[in-house]
């Protein structure tokens, strides 16, 4: 059977082009559907529960009733502690506990940052084309302007970053999203020179942990603390409900970004501070992390899927992470079209175009890490045959 036509969706819900009308990344989220293949979902069946609460019955029973009242802004001394060695084993930062800021994830990293950075002088920041839907919203919601920088194989278009007239750039070096590719060395260290005449990266390190073909890259932080704010989260490897991650930035920033800290919500809840810094010190959270990284059987599941069920379809981003992309180079539909088709067959998916700036071929961006090998071979196959109605041509 041919899919259902563009525009509708399953059980009422709106369909992908009517999600403009709201954030769609969120809105998606809300409809009902059989397999869910966005990007950003990491598997939420292995939260640790057993550990965490372990973990947070002995923090409870060190408590006194003194350390129920108000929190420091800034974070939990203790996890402020915790999460600088975390980041010295796993991205080489050498950080004090005195330079990190704990947030409520990366989103509220980039508000922070978006509500400081005009006091600074930065009003226009640079992103990455194409790149996070999200993060470019945060950053607009607050009043800063946006302009698109291209992404090829080597990572950010520096020599493009340049002409932009950006004071400040947004990106994803160590895993672009949503492409995958790896700021090589060469742009790093253009990047960095770029940085080192006045420029501000804004570093989002959203799944750095996530590594099966390769060995992880440092951080652009762990090379030019003054130059880069870094922005981390442990929405990927444990659950985004839990809203912690850290915020690192320059001497110059670390008053106002506090005292905006401090007068958005004093500070983020105590006792999951202190849960989270009691797993990071025993070595849990490195534990769970290489239990983790068996999504790397679900990537290659998708791998084989795409094979099978998508034929002409070109993977970017395999080497890492929790999704991939696919294009579709020389399609003449459009990617809202393939994923409201994919939607009404119950498979939810990011159309490519939702995170460019500038047009594309279509694609599609797919998250494996929260499926099943089962689900993920079903899911891509009601791709295709999603698919097989716009392309006539790849109907076998």
């Amino acid at each position: 059977a041919r899919p259902a036509p563009p525009g509708a969706a399953p059980h009422g819900g709106p369909p992908v082009d009517a999600l403009r009308a709201v954030p769609p990344v969120d809105a998606l989220r809300a409809v009902p559907c059989r397999i869910d293949l966005s990007p950003g979902v990491p598997d939420l069946t292995a939260f640790p529960r057993t550990a965490w609460l372990q973990a947070e019955r002995r923090v409870l029973a060190g408590l006194t009733a003194a350390d129920f009242g108000y929190g420091d802004p800034q974070g939990a001394p203790a996890l402020r502690v915790a999460v600088a060695g975390w980041l010295a084993r796993n991205r080489g930062i050498r950080a004090d506990p005195g330079e990190i800021v704990v947030v409520a994830g990366v989103a509220q990293a980039l508000g922070l940052l978006s509500a400081v950075l005009p006091g600074a002088g930065v009003r226009r920041v640079a992103v990455e084309d194409p790149g996070s839907l999200g993060a470019r919203g945060q950053l607009r919601h607050r009043g800063l302007d946006t302009v698109g920088v291209p992404v090829d194989g080597a990572g950010l278009d520096v020599a493009a970053l340049r002409a932009s007239g950006a004071e400040a750039v947004l990106l994803t070096p160590a895993h672009q999203f949503p492409t995958g590719v790896v700021l090589d060395g060469e742009r790093r260290r253009d990047l960095l020179g770029w940085a080192a005449a006045g420029g501000l990266v804004l570093e989002d390190d959203y799944d750095a942990e996530h590594r099966y073909d390769r060995p992880p890259v440092p951080a652009l932080r762990a090379l030019a603390p003054e130059a880069v704010c870094y922005a981390g989260s442990v929405s990927k490897l444990l659950a985004p409900a839990l809203r912690l991650g850290w915020l690192l930035v320059p001497r110059r920033l670390r008053d106002e970004v506090v005292d905006a800290k401090r007068h958005a919500d004093l500070g983020n809840p105590v006792l999951a501070q202190l849960v989270l810094a009691r797993l990071m010190d025993s070595g849990e959270l490195e534990r769970h992390l290489r239990f983790v990284r068996r999504h790397r059987r679900r990537r290659d599941a998708m791998l084989g899927a795409v094979a099978r069920h998508l034929p002409g379809a070109r993977v970017h981003g395999a080497a890492a992470g929790l999704h991939l992309m696919v294009t579709f180079d020389g399609a003449g539909f459009p990617d809202t079209a393939l994923a409201d088709a994919a939607l009404a067959l119950g498979v939810k998916a990011h159309p490519l175009s939702w995170h460019r700036l500038t047009p594309g071929p279509p694609g599609l961006v797919l998250g494996y890490a929260a499926g099943t090998a089962g689900e993920i071979e079903e899911g891509v196959a009601l791709l295709g045959r999603a698919l097989r109605g716009f392309a006539p041509d790849r109907r076998r």
